[in-house]
């Protein structure tokens, strides 16, 4: 069986540097056997891809996209504080807040995003509880925000 880095490699995935905070406040905090992440936005070499709300300027499945790149992110920050990601026994629970225009109703397609990565990632241990909320805006006029917590060993 491949280990959750080598899953990655064989998507074309390398896991990133933990995007640094825009304020006061940790990447990622650890209390016993669970990391919980700050809201990680779809940050690439310290920049967003895509801006706007979802619905309007941006279109569902590159938010879905997007969606996948704060999962990524959220892994990258559990990681640096479990070690690497083969000490992740379970992703618990995933909130995903998508930057919504008015009437949309897509938030649980575009969070999906993150919720397959993970899957993709960690098989089973990926598989979590979630919520998918629709937010008017969010920090940068980024489309979605991803957090989690993991049970780590």
């Amino acid at each position: 069986m491949s280990t959750p880095e080598e899953r990655l490699a064989e998507l074309g995935l390398t896991l990133p540097e933990v995007v640094k905070p825009l304020a006061a406040y940790v990447p990622a905090v650890r209390t016993g056997d669970y990391v919980y992440t700050s809201g990680q936005l779809p940050m690439v070499d310290g920049k967003l891809g895509v801006t706007g709300k979802v619905g309007a300027e941006v279109d569902p499945e590159q938010a879905k996209e997007q969606a996948r790149v704060c999962a990524l992110n959220a892994l990258a920050a559990v990681a640096s504080i479990a070690g690497d990601l083969s000490h992740i026994v379970r992703i618990v629970k995933v909130v995903g807040f998508v930057a919504s225009a008015p009437g949309f109703t897509g938030q649980p397609g575009v969070v999906n995003g993150a919720s397959e990565l993970l899957g993709e990632v960690l098989g089973d241990a990926g598989r979590h509880a979630r919520s998918a909320v629709g937010v008017a805006s969010l920090p940068l006029d980024a489309p979605v925000e991803v957090e989690l917590i993991a049970e780590v060993r």
